[in-house]
């Protein structure tokens, strides 16, 4: 049996956006619902497309958008690669979602919670944790969240099925988007033996179809390559341009700040070195040698015996010793 890879835009909408039971399934087991009572127990499917109130925007389309019994609306994507505009992305289609509820009476306690689900086929976080859980939430004292808008992003590269535990749709769901494309060639029996999975399974078969729809699959990720390839040349582009700039920057800030500083600091330690060197050499007249360009520099007699630690008068000895 040959299968195609459900994170593949096709496949994750037919899966996911056209059976209720399966989206139902998906949603229970990777949302953080408390208790039975929170969980779906029936769905309808919304327009994917968040239309925004101004005509002059542009519209916002989503993978899978549903809302069930209680009025929650659910809205699910499927990132492939991330970049740092994606929250605001989903901050906006989340937000957008629910102050569409409203109607012309303002009635703001009939509005119902909109939760974002995002799976993100990339790495976006430090750390070994793949699930994270947003929420407004007061930060200082109370800990109180303002209920209304959630967001859950799982970064699926670092998924790694460690035990079932009470989370065990979890694991399979995500085992299901982690393991099954098209270099699969035997299933794992516990994919095969939950109903859920093994519909979904089925959805992916190669055979399941039509050549149109293959050519559309194999043009999704040819224009993911292309996308990351431009993502990785401006990323160095930017890198490079950015050394560029911060290094003349900071050589123009260097050169005025630490000209002076800089100097001294270095005029000070080669000459206490050098003096070091020189005597531990007994290379006197390279020390008069020193001193007396010192000297030519306009450095005070006061002001070498301090830098140097010779006394004064051996200096004056020196300078006079070079002079004849």
């Amino acid at each position: 049996m040959k299968y195609l890879d459900p994170k593949a835009d096709l496949t994750f909408k037919k899966v996911f956006g056209e059976h209720q039971d399966l989206v139902i399934s998906f949603l229970n087991a990777l949302l953080p619902f408390e208790n039975e009572e929170e969980e779906i127990k029936s769905v309808e499917y919304l327009s994917p497309e968040l239309v925004p109130l101004n005509p002059l925007k542009k519209d916002s389309i989503v993978d899978v958008r549903c809302k069930d019994g209680l009025g929650r609306q659910f809205i699910v994507e499927m990132q492939m690669m991330w970049t740092p505009e994606y929250k605001q992305r989903v901050l906006f289609n989340a937000s957008k979602a629910y102050v569409s509820q409203l109607g012309k009476s303002r009635h703001y306690e009939l509005l119902q919670p909109v939760y974002s689900l995002n799976l993100v086929n990339d790495v976006f976080c430090d750390g070994d944790e793949y699930y994270h859980d947003y929420r407004i939430v007061e930060v200082a004292e109370t800990k109180e969240v303002i209920e209304g808008l959630r967001f859950i992003f799982i970064e699926l590269p670092k998924f790694t099925p460690k035990s079932y535990g009470d989370k065990r749709m979890q694991v399979l769901w995500l085992r299901y988007l982690t393991e099954i494309d098209e270099d699969t060639r035997e299933v794992p029996k516990e994919l095969l033996d939950n109903p859920e999975i093994g519909k979904a399974l089925e959805e992916v078969e190669e055979s399941a179809f039509t050549e149109e729809e293959l050519l559309g699959y194999d043009h999704f990720w040819d224009m993911l390559g292309a996308s990351r390839l431009l993502m990785i040349g401006s990323i160095r582009r930017g890198l490079k341009e950015g050394m560029e700039k911060g290094m003349e920057k900071g050589m123009e800030k260097g050169m005025e700040k630490g000209m002076e500083k800089g100097l001294k600091e270095g005029l000070e330690k080669g000459i206490k070195e050098g003096m070091k060197n020189g005597l531990e050499k007994g290379r006197a007249e390279g020390m008069r040698e020193m001193i007396a360009r010192m000297r030519e520099r306009g450095q005070s007699v006061s002001r070498i015996s301090e830098l140097t630690g010779i006394p004064e008068k051996e200096i004056d000895d020196m300078t006079r010793d070079k002079e004849k």
